[in-house]
């Protein structure tokens, strides 16, 4: 470009520059004009921004599931969780993250998002359209859906472990348990411990993982995994917590072990059809004991509260906190019991009786598996 030409553009630049600045709060100007234009927009993208905002927070995504057929299932969902499914088949977490917005999953699908995403994911619709379709949503529904306790908030790393968790089949018989651990068929079939392991499937080994969830204060939080080798491992992302048969009325025992395979073994050894197990997975993080003090707190009153570790020094060491649990509890009405494997853990001892079990399966009803 020449030098003419530079100055001619410099020219119009500078004359733009002054109608901005000059005329801007003339009326009849072109500098007004132009403003009012531009902040109009401004406006309008900001309101926009506001209206998608207030869909994916004050919108309940899991009562417009349910106004599109979905179903909670109760015995999947909790606090900070909730899993519906479709009678088409599709299966969906529906979580709330930690800023404050209402976000999916499908268990079997490619789709996740917010509930923006969930209207595109089920009905195709433009942005333009899906504005028109949640704009009645906003309040009260305008269809009758279930009321809905308030869902807690979950940071986005558990969300990740809640989606490969909720891909793994319930193990109601898996051959790594049964034949490399000794544990009975009759006790993973158990109704005290439905729900309480899980099987994964991985290229290029034997048998599946066994997966034992854990739990804290807000739902789902990890899980361990277990296989043939001494292979132990821990969900990427996931945290320790506790992990915990199913509660029964009527319960006045509850034992605590260092690994789930230990609790479940102890369950074939001494059968008792009034008796809970829970285990916090080796060395306990800073947030386990009080774990710990919050299942024997929701015992029953005069139970007996067990501490069953490996007979080592760290087992000695979770003993310990299991008493002062105990003690932090305020239970008088509670009694300590403490029970050492005649072998280093209760799996061990197990293997080393090689005998066959009926583990109890009375009470079948009213299980809490929360």
């Amino acid at each position: 470009m020449g030098t003419q030409a530079q100055n001619a553009w410099a020219g119009k630049f500078h004359w733009l520059a002054s109608v901005l600045e000059t005329g801007a709060r003339r009326p009849d100007s072109l500098g007004w004009r132009i403003r009012r234009y531009t902040g109009s927009r401004e406006r309008r993208n900001f309101m926009t921004d506001a209206e998608l905002e207030s869909f994916k927070t004050n919108i309940d995504l899991r009562a417009y599931a349910a106004g599109q057929g979905y179903q909670l299932d109760r015995k999947e969902s909790w606090r900070g969780s909730a899993v519906m499914r479709h009678p088409r088949g599709d299966k969906i977490i529906i979580k709330r993250d930690s800023d404050n917005h209402y976000v999916f999953f499908s268990v079997h699908r490619e789709a996740s998002g917010s509930i923006i995403d969930f209207v595109q994911t089920q009905q195709s619709l433009s942005l333009g359209a899906v504005r028109k379709e949640l704009r009645p949503w906003i309040g009260v529904p305008p269809v009758p859906v279930p009321s809905f306790p308030a869902l807690r908030k979950t940071a986005k790393d558990r969300i990740g472990v809640e989606i490969e968790y909720a891909k793994m089949p319930e193990a109601r018989r898996h051959p790594y348990l049964e034949r490399e651990r000794a544990l009975p068929s009759s006790v993973l079939e158990s109704p005290r411990f439905a729900g309480r392991i899980r099987m994964e499937a991985k290229p290029g080994i034997e048998y599946p993982n066994a997966v034992f969830p854990h739990f804290d204060k807000q739902g789902l939080c990890g899980y361990e995994i277990k296989n043939s080798g001494g292979f132990t491992g821990f969900s990427k992302g996931g945290t320790k917590g506790l992990w915990s048969s199913c509660a029964l009325p009527g319960d006045n025992r509850l034992v605590f072990c260092e690994s789930a395979i230990d609790a479940l073994s102890y369950a074939a050894l001494f059968p008792d059809d009034r008796t809970r197990y829970a285990s916090i997975g080796g060395k306990p993080n800073p947030e386990q004991p009080g774990l710990v003090l919050a299942a024997i707190v929701r015992m029953p009153p005069e139970s007996e509260i067990v501490a069953a570790m490996d007979a080592d020094e760290d087992g000695d060491k979770l003993n310990s906190v299991v008493r002062q649990a105990l003690e932090f509890s305020g239970r008088d009405d509670l009694r300590f019991v403490l029970e050492k494997p005649a072998a280093k853990d209760w799996n061990d001892q197990l293997r080393a009786k090689q005998q066959s079990f009926s583990f109890p399966t009375a009470r079948l009803s009213s299980l809490d598996v929360a």
